[in-house]
């Protein structure tokens, strides 16, 4: 065959990248070969694969739409860097949960249910018609009294109002209806109601206007205004909308005053009575939804149909493949909001897998998230998959088992923040293992069983927990020692913990969930660690502390103190430019001129956290800095966005929050999630710490370095789904190893034998 051009294409160029910590980093990545990134957490892995190669291919095709359909698209600014050659169209499979929306489920979300529409439209007796009638989300489909949602929501009047009260002594309890407020006074001034008469007084009349009243224009003297009923208020203003995007007052509110109910007329299948008459095999489509997709996918090979033998053979493909990919404990009609950010990533990924399109980049950001070791070994052969197809695979990636099928690494460092941002090792994986370099050396170290564990000081009993796919089970978890729950992904380890323990009194949950906050929160705000700096500032220069706060009267005027200007450039994309009068340092030129030993407020909040732990070498920022640092967050900067940080980043900064609290038991749930097996080490002398304090430590976790470690372990399974939900050892980590024949000891006697 003759050799063309086009042959010569066959790495990506990266030249000069600068984006955050990269020190100009200039490197070829092999195309159509698995590369993984390595490198301890904040090194520049992120910033090289996501923020520079990902996010310029995905800018390049976005700019060859038109104006118009770009100005509904993110804007991206070019990335840091000098060149970048040879880039092909980046697809990124994250771990972003899949969004809240009640009607997304994994059967949407994948395109299963679609298919499935179609084949009870075709094979369905009684026949009701087309593929519509079957959807929960169009009219001809869905439920007409729950509109497709499954439940029907009914308000607890008694958590609006207290009856005892009038309107003017303030008997509306509902926020933002305090007496003298706006929608206050139309509820008093409306005339359907005496204002000074008590609620429990009211006539029948009056309570059907002040509760459920259509909307109606009303006047009061010369003032006209709409009034509506309290609850039709708040089914328009609240209810009707997303839960989620709910303010956190108004959701807590929400959930206290509104209760969900399965819908009685579809029971909750959201479907109407017509589509579920509809039947294959003496099951209608609901059935089939609700079944464990391990299940839906033997039922589908039993299936045959001429007329629909290619969408069955699809169908039957893509259930296989959520089995292999350790999914096959869900069902389709598990809401995507839901999911974990591993299990999201995951079905996310299996749309890839099926599709033909071949020669792209597809982007992983540490796809081993909340999988068992068991379960890793199916993760590796999915990304082999993708590869083989053609495809250039680039994944983030800190364990040794996904290192271990790279065909070529890029190991970053060789610190974080500063420290970071250099490539200290590029090649194959044997290369690796005697570069010497962080990582290299990491790759055989195996934390070592405990010569001798902690005695419990007592324990928290858990019975009868049937939550999910819990069968009735009955577990004690010790006091005063490290305990691990394990199992693999869908043995029921989260909704044992999350279930059963964390609402109890003093216990202490640290997760990944996102931290509401907006651009403006940061490490240094959502410490409290804001406060004693202001202060001390303000001591030194003799002014006041609310000068040094960029949300207060220190802000710079022209950017509102976020050091950035957003410009809406109508049909373009709107463009985020620094400030050009504070020069992206958030305060006025007044602020920057008062100093404590040397730096100004802005310069402070540039200090990554270990910098600034040596910077205030006593009182309480250095007691709340050195909790960052324990927590392995040294090398985040005190003014770095919270929307920035990786869900394992934001675990460990509400874990540093908790320490400081008198708290007796620690629930955390997967904290080596984003980090470096050097790091890990760090992470379990922490949690040996907390323990040595007087305190209790669970931990959700698949990690084989922290079961070695553990003074107990609970393990669940056999399996995922209905075949899990058992426990099915518990004791200490030696004796897992000598005795057990879970697939937890399997993988755990390998790990701590080498």
């Amino acid at each position: 065959m003759t050799v063309t051009p086009a042959d010569s294409h066959h790495v990506i160029q990266v030249r000069g990248a600068r984006e955050n910590n990269l020190q100009d980093v200039s490197l070829d990545i092999p195309k159509r070969r698995l590369t993984v990134f390595t490198g301890v957490s904040g090194s520049g892995k992120s910033s090289l694969v996501f923020g520079t190669i990902a996010a310029e291919s995905q800018r390049l095709i976005n700019e060859t739409y038109t104006a118009f359909i770009q100005s509904f698209m993110p804007s991206q600014g070019r990335p840091d860097v000098d060149g970048l050659r040879n880039l092909s169209a980046a697809i990124v499979v994250d771990q972003e949960r899949m969004g809240a929306n009640s009607r997304s489920t994994v059967g949407t979300a994948t395109d299963a249910y679609t298919m499935l529409r179609i084949i009870f439209s075709r094979m369905g007796a009684p026949h009701i018609g087309t593929a519509s009638a079957f959807s929960f989300n169009v009219p001809d489909g869905m439920c007409p009294d729950c509109e497709g949602t499954g439940e029907v929501s009914t308000v607890d009047v008694d958590q609006l109002v207290d009856r005892e009260l009038s309107l003017n002594e303030g008997a509306i309890t509902v926020p933002y209806f305090a007496v003298d407020s706006w929608s206050w006074k139309v509820m008093a001034t409306s005339g359907f109601c005496d204002p000074d008469k008590k609620l429990k007084d009211f006539t029948e009349q009056e309570w059907a206007d002040f509760l459920h009243k259509p909307a109606v224009k009303v006047k009061a003297g010369t003032n006209g205004f709409t009034y509506e009923g309290l609850i039709v208020r708040m089914q328009r203003t609240w209810l009707s909308k997303d839960r989620a995007s709910l303010q956190p007052h108004v959701r807590e509110f929400v959930d206290r005053a509104v209760v969900f109910a399965r819908c009685p007329l579809c029971e909750g299948t959201r479907l109407t009575t017509a589509a579920l008459s509809s039947k294959i095999d003496g099951k209608n489509i609901a059935d089939c939804s609700s079944m464990q997709i391990s299940d839906l996918a033997e039922f589908v090979r039993g299936l045959d149909d001429p007329t629909v033998a290619p969408l069955i053979t699809s169908l039957r493909e893509l259930l296989e493949s959520l089995v292999e990919i350790g999914l096959g404990y869900l069902s389709l009609d598990r809401t995507s909001g839901s999911l974990s950010g591993g299990e999201a990533q995951r079905v996310k990924m299996v749309r890839h897998l099926g599709s033909s399109i071949t020669d792209v980049t597809y982007v992983f950001d540490e796809p081993t998230i909340g999988l068992h070791p068991h379960d890793i070994r199916r993760m590796n052969d999915l990304l082999l998959r993708l590869r083989d197809k053609g495809n250039t695979v680039l994944v983030v990636e800190h364990k040794p088992e996904v290192i271990a099928i790279a065909d070529h690494v890029v190991d970053l460092g060789p610190g974080a923040g500063s420290a970071g941002g250099q490539i200290c090792y590029t090649g194959d994986v044997a290369g690796l293992r005697d570069s010497g370099t962080l990582t290299g050396r990491h790759l055989g170290h195996r934390a070592q069983l405990r010569e001798q564990v902690r005695v419990p000081k007592g324990e928290l009993s858990i019975k009868g927990a049937d939550l999910h796919n819990l069968k009735d089970v009955e577990v004690d978890i010790p006091l005063g020692v490290l305990a691990v729950v394990t199992g693999v992904a869908g043995s029921g380890k989260s909704s044992l913990i999350h279930g059963y323990l964390s609402g109890r009194e003093g216990v202490v949950v640290a997760d990944q969930s996102p931290i509401r906050g907006s651009r403006r929160s940061n490490p240094a705000t959502y410490t409290g660690l804001l406060g004693p700096i202001r202060t001390a500032f303000a001591k030194a220069n003799g002014v006041k502390a609310a000068l040094f706060s960029a949300n207060s009267e220190g802000a710079c005027p022209k950017c509102g103190g976020i050091g950035l200007i957003f410009t809406d450039l109508a049909m373009m994309p709107g463009v985020a430019s620094v400030c050009e009068e504070c020069e992206g340092k958030r305060f006025t030129a007044e602020v920057l001129t008062y100093r404590l030993r040397g730096k100004n407020i802005s310069e402070v909040l540039g200090m990554s956290i270990a910098e600034a732990y040596d910077f205030f070498p006593s009182g309480r920022p250095h007691t709340i800095l050195g909790r960052l640092t324990d927590v392995g967050l040294g090398y985040l900067r005190l003014g770095q966005p919270l929307n920035t940080l990786s869900g394992g980043e934001r675990q460990r900064l509400k874990l540093a929050i908790h320490m400081a609290e008198k708290s007796s038991t620690y629930v955390l749930d997967e904290p080596t999630t984003g980090l470096h097996m050097a790091d890990v080490d760090k992470l379990l002398a922490l949690l040996d710490r907390l323990v040595d304090d007087g305190n209790s430590v669970v931990v959700i976790e698949h990690h084989q370095a922290v079961m070695a470690h553990a003074d107990w372990i609970v393990d669940l399974g056999p399996g995922g789904g209905h075949d899990g939900g058992q426990v099915v050892f518990t004791g200490t980590p030696a004796a897992l190893v000598a005795d057990g024949d879970t697939v937890t000891a399997r993988h755990l006697r390998e790990y701590v034998t080498g």
